[in-house]
């Protein structure tokens, strides 16, 4: 699978081209960045397209960028359209993390966008000091299995994370671990 080039920045940072990536001009555009207020509409639409009607509501959408905006990121094509987005809730208490969201728009799809996101992500909140990141999939999901076991995320529990029944009747999720200081710490090789 060959991802698609991506230009990165947050806030504080500005635009960086992946290095090695071949440009083509159907994808150059993209850029990776930390989502903006301004973008709630269109991460709405966004998260509309790519869940349907479990999309998360517009109120809860606003909410969870306000509690998260340093880890939620959004890739922008530069023409006011949003074609992914990853959240990320982090616990003021405790080093853990959820992944609350990933979405890339069903036209871009099957070119690396969701790894590149969740990496991006991974990143920072190892940089933020995150130990431990968990997420849920739908266990019928197979890319997305494929894509979490890839980065390292391994079922949580007894049935391989299988919790029956977690969003409501008949919504069962797998729950999916990353241990994020121990990755830190294995040697790279």
């Amino acid at each position: 699978m060959t991802a698609e080039p991506l230009k990165r920045f947050s806030r504080d940072d500005g635009p960086q081209a992946r290095p090695g990536a071949p440009a083509r001009p159907d994808t150059a555009r993209l850029v990776l960045r930390t989502a903006r207020e301004s973008d709630l509409p269109e991460l709405r639409r966004l998260d509309q397209e790519v869940f349907g009607e479990v999309a998360y509501p517009a109120f809860l959408l606003r909410q969870l960028f306000d509690m998260y905006a340093e880890h939620f990121l959004v890739l922008d094509d530069g023409t006011g359209r949003l074609r992914g987005y990853v959240l990320a809730g982090t616990s003021a208490l405790r080093a853990d993390s959820w992944i609350l969201g990933l979405g890339v728009a069903h036209d871009r799809r099957r070119h690396g966008l969701g790894r590149e996101l969740m990496v991006a992500i991974l990143d920072r909140l190892r940089r933020s000091g995150i130990e431990e990141v968990r997420l849920t999939v739908e266990p019928g999901n197979r890319a997305a299995l494929l894509l979490y076991r890839s980065l390292g995320f391994r079922p949580e529990g007894p049935d391989g994370g299988l919790r029956r029944d977690y969003f409501g009747p008949g919504m069962d999720r797998r729950i999916l671990r990353l241990d994020l200081a121990a990755r830190a710490a294995a040697p790279q090789g």
